[in-house]
């Protein structure tokens, strides 16, 4: 991989370029989210459920980032309602240049609830939880 991947990754996040994330997951990644039990999968539920986060996270920047081979790791921080949160985000790439495997982790727990509270509303009612 090269640094071309985490510059559209970039485009996707800063600029919340909704039709380059499709391009660039592939239909059968597997997303795991600190909020679900059981890890999505698909190109169209982890669309939705990047772009919801998108919208939902206010002041989100990256601090360090780790790039070997087709895997990243990408440490954030971030802001959920009133809360502060510290996360990474793991990434696999496929040698295609698409998304095939994205965890997220998030602490503290009061950050997570927070996340947790703003996703599930927005799942049950697209009817993905």
């Amino acid at each position: 991989m090269n640094s071309n991947n985490l510059d559209r990754w970039h485009r996707v996040v800063f600029e919340e370029d909704r039709d380059l994330l499709t391009e660039l997951l592939d239909e059968t990644v597997e997303f795991h989210s600190p909020t679900l039990w059981k890890p999505k999968s698909g190109a169209q539920v982890t669309h939705f459920i990047l772009t919801s986060v998108l919208e939902i996270f206010q002041d989100f920047r990256y601090h360090r980032e780790w790039v070997e081979g087709n895997d990243m790791a990408l440490e954030f921080s971030t802001k959920v309602l009133d809360k502060n949160i510290k996360g990474i985000d793991l990434i696999k790439w496929n040698d295609e240049g698409k998304i095939v495997h994205f965890e997220v982790l998030i602490r503290p727990l009061n950050g997570l609830q927070a996340l947790y509270e703003e996703m599930s509303a927005r799942l049950i009612k697209a009817g993905l939880a």
